[in-house]
């Protein structure tokens, strides 16, 4: 079987080893493969399985390719495949749900405690030399601050969003959540409350839930004038939940006190986005599921899903 990575880097920059997929075929490993439908097709040539991350397999490469049989998506989402294609042709599309569920989690409360405390920057400061030259024996640049008794408000409380509840009320916040399927694991960590509930009465806003139709655009103007005045908002989920003017203005005019931001509308940020210019924005190059610990489940995820169909038992198909 022959086996083509589009864009492996992201996935393994090097760290890695892709000796599982070595061990399944013939593999052929591309660290980036340009948005080029006739180069995407030349690469993929006959393979019967392809992994890709964010390279685009479209219906037309799809048609060229006619021996490919398994996409495998190096990540959860799958945008990037035509799968209503895919599943008229009979080819398998799996996906990764799972791999980066307590990384991601973990980077939400990192953002926010980043916020709070602005550790980065005072580092910085002490090592230019401001403390040694500071006439008091300690300052700080920013306001600081204690969340225990904060409320954190948690749109999406899905398997990441409980993560990020978990820690929250670790640290002392009351934790309550928006979520169309209300779950017995998240009533042990957080109250359920309605949209409406979470916007007006959260300190800070968390979003993790997946983009839809009816969640794009979820943070704009007219939610954000419902939020408390200094609210935090917090999103490493998907960068079209928010509109991002909205969100500058916001930031600009002090309604929203900080964002912590790890997804944008387009990757890579282009230069004029308003965001960039913003107050109190930090803006990360969406590296919450990016630990070594993380992607080497995504690859362990990525061989049993092609094993699985070679077994003729296909697992995580998002195209049934």
């Amino acid at each position: 079987m022959k086996i083509v990575v589009l864009d492996g880097y992201t996935e393994n920059p090097g760290d890695l080893s892709w000796e599982g997929l070595e061990k399944l075929g013939e593999l052929t490993v591309y660290d980036r493969t340009p948005i080029d439908e006739t180069e995407i097709i030349k690469r993929i040539g006959d393979a019967e399985a392809i992994y890709t991350n964010k390279t685009p397999i479209t219906a037309a490469v799809m048609e060229a390719c006619g021996n490919l049989k398994f996409v495998g998506v190096l990540a959860t989402g799958y945008n990037v495949v035509d799968v209503n294609k895919a599943k008229e042709k009979g080819t398998i599309v799996s996906n990764i749900p799972t791999y980066g569920t307590d990384a991601v989690g973990q980077f939400a409360i990192a953002m926010l405690l980043e916020i709070c405390h602005h550790v980065a920057h005072h580092s910085d400061a002490v090592h230019e030399g401001r403390w040694e030259s500071c006439p008091d024996w300690c300052f700080w640049d920013y306001p600081l601050i204690e969340l225990a008794g904060k409320t954190i408000g948690i749109i999406g409380f899905g398997r990441i969003g409980q993560v990020t509840g978990r820690i929250a009320k670790a640290m002392g916040m009351n934790v309550i959540a928006y979520d169309s399927f209300p779950t017995d694991s998240g009533k042990a960590i957080g109250e359920y409350v309605d949209l409406d509930t979470v916007l007006k009465t959260s300190d800070v806003i968390a979003l993790h839930c997946p983009l839809f139709p009816e969640t794009q655009g979820i943070i704009n103007k007219d939610t954000i004038a419902k939020m408390k005045d200094g609210v935090i908002i917090l999103n490493n989920s998907r960068g079209p939940l928010v509109v991002e003017q909205d969100l500058a203005d916001a930031l600009n005019c002090g309604k929203v006190y900080a964002a912590g931001l790890d997804v944008v509308s387009t990757e890579p940020i282009k230069g004029d986005n308003p965001l960039l210019k913003a107050k109190n924005c930090i803006i990360t190059p969406h590296i919450s599921w990016a630990p070594k610990e993380s992607r080497q489940r995504l690859m362990n995820i990525a061989v049993a899903n092609l094993q699985a169909y070679i077994n003729g038992e296909p697992q995580n198909v998002v195209n049934k």
